[in-house]
C-alpha cells in the first residue's frame, strides 16, 4: 500500500508543487486548500482535495476524519505549509492583524498537529514536517508579523522534536527563502487590508523601501529565487529518509542568514541585515 500524506496549502507554490511529486511519486496525497474553488480545481486535475482552513478549527478536524476514513484510519506524514505575511512596521501592525497572522501561520499548525499525532502514535510511525522559514530564525525590516509566527513555529517544532524522540515519530523542520510562489501577491492583500502606512511616521520609508518591493518589483523575481520544486526536493528526502535531518535549509540566504549567526555579534549583525 502506498504511504499516506496530508498537505495543507495546495491551491499554488510549495504546496501545490509538494502534492503532483509527490503523487508522481507513489504516495497517496490529501491535497487540501483553505478554499473549496481551489480544491474543486484540483479534483478536476485527478488530486483527492478537500477543505481545510487553519483559521476555522472544523475544517481541521473535518479533513483530519476526511483523510482517515479514506485512508483507513492511517496517517504516514504531515506536511503543514500555508501560511501567509503582513508587511509593515511593528509600530503600525494593529495586534488584531497579528492575531489572525498567529491563528493561521502558528495556532492552526498546533491544532493539526494535536490531531495527528495520536494517529501516528497508535499506528506506531509517522513524520511531521513543518514548513518555516528562514525568517523563522532571522529577523529582517518590515516582516515582524511573519518573522513573530515563524520563529514561534520554530521554537514549538524544536520542542516538539525532543518530547517526542522515545516515538517512532520524526519532526522536521523546513526552512525556505525565497520561493517563486504567490507569496508576495497574498502579501499586498494583507498589507492594503491592516497597515495605514500613509499616516504611519515613517511613510517615507514605506515610499523608499516597502512599497517599491510589494509593487514594482511585483514581476521581477529575487535573484535568489527558487522554484517550489526545491522545496519538494527537501521534503522529499525529509519523508523518504530512514534518519531525517531535524531542519533542511532551502536557498542560498537561508545558508547566508545561518552563517551570520554563527559567526557575527548582535551589533555587527544587525548592521549588516538593516541594509537590506
Amino acid at each position: 500500500m502506498s504511504k499516506t500524506i496530508l498537505i495543507t496549502g495546495c491551491s499554488s507554490g510549495i504546496g501545490y508543487d509538494a502534492a503532483k511529486t509527490l503523487a508522481a511519486r507513489g504516495w497517496r496525497v490529501f491535497a487540501t486548500c483553505r478554499q473549496e474553488s481551489d480544491c474543486a480545481r484540483l479534483r478536476d486535475e485527478g488530486m483527492e482535495s478537500f477543505r481545510l482552513d487553519y483559521s476555522d478549527a472544523n475544517t481541521i478536524s473535518e479533513a483530519v476524519q476526511t483523510a482517515l476514513t479514506r485512508s483507513g484510519g492511517t496517517l504516514d506524514a504531515l506536511f503543514n505549509n500555508g501560511a501567509y505575511a503582513i508587511p509593515g512596521a511593528v509600530e503600525d501592525l494593529p495586534t488584531d492583524a497579528l492575531r489572525a497572522n498567529f491563528e493561521t501561520n502558528f495556532f492552526g499548525y498546533h491544532e493539526l498537529i494535536r490531531q495527528v499525532i495520536p494517529v501516528m502514535r497508535r499506528q506506531g510511525s509517522g513524520r511531521i514536517v513543518q514548513c518555516s522559514s528562514v525568517l523563522g530564525f532571522a529577523a529582517m525590516k518590515w516582516r515582524g508579523s511573519y518573522v513573530a509566527t515563524k520563529f514561534a513555529l520554530e521554537g514549538l517544532t524544536d520542542t516538539l522534536r525532543l518530547e517526542m524522540r522515545d516515538t517512532a515519530i520524526g519532526i522536521v523542520l523546513i526552512e525556505p527563502g525565497p520561493i517563486t510562489t504567490k507569496f508576495r501577491e497574498n502579501a499586498r492583500s494583507q498589507f492594503e487590508k491592516w497597515i495605514d502606512w500613509d499616516r504611519s511616521p515613517r511613510a517615507e520609508q514605506y515610499r523608499g523601501s516597502l512599497l517599491a518591493r510589494l509593487y514594482d518589483a511585483k514581476d521581477r523575481p529575487d535573484p535568489f529565487e527558487l522554484p517550489p520544486s526545491a522545496v519538494t526536493k527537501k521534503l522529499i528526502h525529509a519523508l523518504e529518509a530512514p534518519r531525517p535531518r531535524p531542519r533542511y535549509f532551502v536557498t542560498t540566504p537561508t545558508y547566508i542568514a545561518s552563517w551570520l549567526n554563527r559567526l557575527f555579534s548582535t551589533p555587527l549583525r544587525d548592521r549588516i541585515v538593516a541594509k537590506m
